[in-house]
């Protein structure tokens, strides 16, 4: 009975076991699934003139063979990572028991003990939970891929798709972010600084901390030369040689938005398994030049904007003990690198600052804009005698700018700006997208705002009435009364109001528009009839829902970027809507076309209203809301700003390109601030984009198609006598 008892439970206890064991290990993929990323066929995207930008594939980073990848790199990973690999079997029995002692003896976990074959399974098939059972699926999983790959094979998988930080994900893409090159051509001192990235990739990073960076390099070092993988005298040139960082700014991302638009496109047309695995080259109508003006304008106009709302304190707090000693590093800033500071010591007009292993001053000129403080609960304090002991002291961690890096480093005072925007660039005479910024950074957010940021454009809208009311027969020198009026909506009364709260009585029609009035235009409205403009505004490629009430003149709806952007082009092109095109076409690798866009222009206004209303948005620029957006050549554009400065817009364009910027919080509720009107936000964001995107271009004049009638009456100066207190005038509309 008892034999019969035990044999039972020794059954009940296999039959357990095995289920236990079939749960646990019948997800474990086939090793052959290795096959896969050997050679990853994905889909490459190019910019129009050539240049990949991006890649889209399971397999991240730029795969590169084993045989290409310098010795001393393999070696300073295995020394750091994986002393044993090339003796163990995918797992290091005697590793585990080293890292056991070691949490024991500091009473916490502070060694994995992890191969680098069984961190290559995790990598590879696992997820990254730290649960028991998914450190046995690793050490099986593990046991197998050395049973069937070679070391070799395995490290070339391992140093293909381990994380560097910053985006890189594999050797090759890790060298060309933090040394811009290649890693066939990388030193040992470097070697040793990309391995000792791979257990922490934050927190080594030399762009987030230079010091914890050369401090981790000299542990791989250290580690190499008790290998015997090195000498010491290499060790110690290693140790003593220059860092030489690339300038880590926003090239890493550049593209992002645009990508993720042109990857979401493409999986409306092809399957995901095409996509990632079909070998596709996709070329679009991306402009890498004006691409990065964009990206560069946006971030520098955010950093403006935000700098006037107030100084929002340091960022955090740190002893400054290993900070003042001097570090065996170097490290070439570029002018104008944004990075992490230290405050070593201040005075009410310098402080001495380290950024990047490297000590400068922060005099109080290259900080005043910090004169206005911010607590955490909104209130306001501004200093009228201001020091820089009144807002810095030792030890604060802040952000600077490399203001001059010559013999004397000196750093301007930033912060990272809570403030978003948008820019989107279009070619008006084929629709072509050649800039696209979603946000201030990918890596912050990936929403991308320049294409589902649905905002109230405010005054942006306008030059859809005016457009409205020149193909109805009205003309720029036509005359309208700007003075109080009322409509009842139901037990309401709307009164709209100019900015500035005065009315200046007749007034043009060219005169209303370059001055942003509102309740001008709202008349005019009336008179053209509310259904004929939204039915304009249609025709030209506005598609957002739109209210049918005379709020509709001051910009009540709510568009995206790149909707109001591409509508503008009815008055860069002679009256021609326009679609947005990312994608100019799609092949395989054989170079077959699978898909191919071609421009679709269709007419909506006639050339002569199209030049009559950007006649009207020069003026804008020349002399109206929109003078911040002078760039010294023919452009036309129109300001915007929303109810309570939520969002500043600024729509303009040359015969070459148009461009939307639009900023703003994402929280809806939040404003910008008082007197942050699309003027003073937004056009010079444009600005200075247009100024770099068009520096190859020639200027080119605004002119009507052959055949077609010049306007008469296009009065070019202002008329002073309509406004005795023209020269007064704040250029700004509550809803400019």
């Amino acid at each position: 009975m008892k034999l019969k008892i035990i044999i039972i439970t020794v059954i009940v206890m296999i039959a357990f076991l095995a289920g236990a064991g079939f749960a646990l290990f019948r997800d474990i993929p086939s090793i052959k699934d290795f096959d896969k990323v050997k050679t990853p066929h994905g889909t490459k995207v190019y910019a129009e003139d050539g240049t990949l930008i991006g890649e889209f594939k399971i397999q991240k980073g730029i795969y590169i063979p084993i045989k290409q990848i310098p010795k001393h790199l393999i070696d300073a990973v295995i020394a750091v990572e994986d002393s044993r690999f090339w003796k163990h079997k995918g797992i290091d029995y005697i590793g585990i028991g080293r890292a056991l002692i070691t949490d024991v003896l500091h009473m916490q976990l502070k060694e994995g003990g992890s191969t680098i074959t069984q961190q290559l399974a995790k990598i590879m098939f696992l997820t990254p939970e730290k649960t028991i059972s998914r450190k046995i699926k690793e050490a099986y999983l593990a046991m197998k891929i050395e049973k069937e790959l070679s070391k070799e094979k395995i490290l070339e998988l391992y140093l293909n798709n381990v994380y560097f930080g910053h985006g890189a994900y594999g050797v090759e893409m890790a060298s060309r972010i933090y040394f811009g090159k290649s890693i066939t051509h990388i030193t040992l001192p470097e070697a040793a600084l990309l391995a000792g990235l791979i257990r922490a990739p934050n927190s080594y990073s030399p762009y987030n901390d230079l010091v914890k960076a050369k401090q981790r390099q000299e542990i791989v070092l250290e580690r190499m030369e008790k290998e015997e993988l090195i000498t010491p005298q290499e060790r110690k040139r290693a140790s003593l040689q220059a860092i030489h960082l690339s300038s880590l700014r926003i090239s890493t991302e550049n593209y992002n938005y645009f990508l993720e638009y042109v990857r979401k496109q493409l999986e409306e047309t092809f399957d995901i398994e095409k996509i990632y695995k079909g070998n596709l080259r996709v070329y679009t109508t991306l402009d890498t030049h004006a691409q990065v003006s964009a990206q560069r304008a946006l971030q520098e106009g955010l950093r403006d904007v935000d700098k006037r709302n107030g100084w929002r304190g340091p960022v955090g707090k740190i002893s400054i003990k290993n900070e003042e000693k001097e570090e065996k590093v170097s490290f070439t800033p570029s002018q104008g690198d944004i990075a992490k500071g230290v405050v070593l010591s201040v005075t009410p007009n310098q402080a001495i600052i380290k950024a990047r292993g490297l000590k400068g001053k922060l005099n109080l000129q290259d900080a005043q804009w910090a004169n206005k403080v911010v607590d955490s609960s909104g209130k306001i304090k501004t200093f009228k005698n201001f020091k820089l002991s009144d807002i810095l002291s030792p030890g604060d961690v802040i952000m600077v700018r490399f203001k001059s890096v010559g013999k004397e480093i000196l750093f301007s005072l930033e912060q990272e700006p809570e403030i978003e925007g948008a820019l989107v660039a279009v070619d008006p005479q084929t629709g072509y997208i050649r800039a696209m910024v979603g946000g201030y950074s990918f890596q912050r957010g990936e929403f991308n705002r320049a294409i589902y940021a649905k905002r109230q454009p405010g005054s942006s809208f306008k030059p859809f009435v005016y457009a409205t009311a020149i193909e109805k027969g009205f003309k720029p020198e036509d005359t309208i009364v700007d003075e109080p009026i009322s409509y009842k909506t139901g037990l309401k009364e709307w009164s709209p109001s100019n900015y500035d709260g005065e009315f200046w009585g007749e007034i043009t029609l060219r005169r209303a528009l370059a001055f942003s009035r509102n309740v001008p235009t709202v008349r005019l409205a009336e008179m053209i009839g509310v259904d004929s403009i939204i039915n304009l505004a249609k025709r030209a490629g506005i598609t957002s829902e739109m209210p049918a009430d005379l709020t509709i003149a001051l910009g009540s709806l709510s568009v995206s970027p790149l909707e109001l952007t591409s509508a503008f082009a009815i008055f860069a092109n002679g009256g021609k809507k326009i679609k947005p095109i990312a994608i100019k076409y799609v092949t395989d690798a054989s170079g077959k076309i699978l898909l191919q866009n071609e421009p679709e222009l269709q007419d909506v206004i006639s050339p002569e209203v199209s030049y009559t209303v950007t006649d009207m948005l020069k003026d804008v620029i020349s002399y109206g809301t929109g003078a911040r957006a002078n760039i010294g050549r023919p452009v036309a554009g129109k300001t915007g700003t929303s109810n309570d400065f939520k969002d500043a817009w600024f729509i303009g364009y040359t015969p070459q390109l148009v461009a939307g910027v639009w900023v703003g919080y994402d929280d809806m509720r939040k404003s910008l601030g008082h007197g942050e009107a699309g003027g003073r936000v937004s056009a010079p964001i444009w600005a200075q984009f247009m100024k770099e995107a068009l520096s190859n271009k020639e200027p080119q004049n605004f002119t009507l198609s052959p055949g077609s009638e010049e306007p008469k009456n296009n009065l070019k100066t202002p008329e002073s006598s309509k406004n005795p207190s023209n020269q007064t005038i704040n250029p700004i509309d509550k809803r400019n």
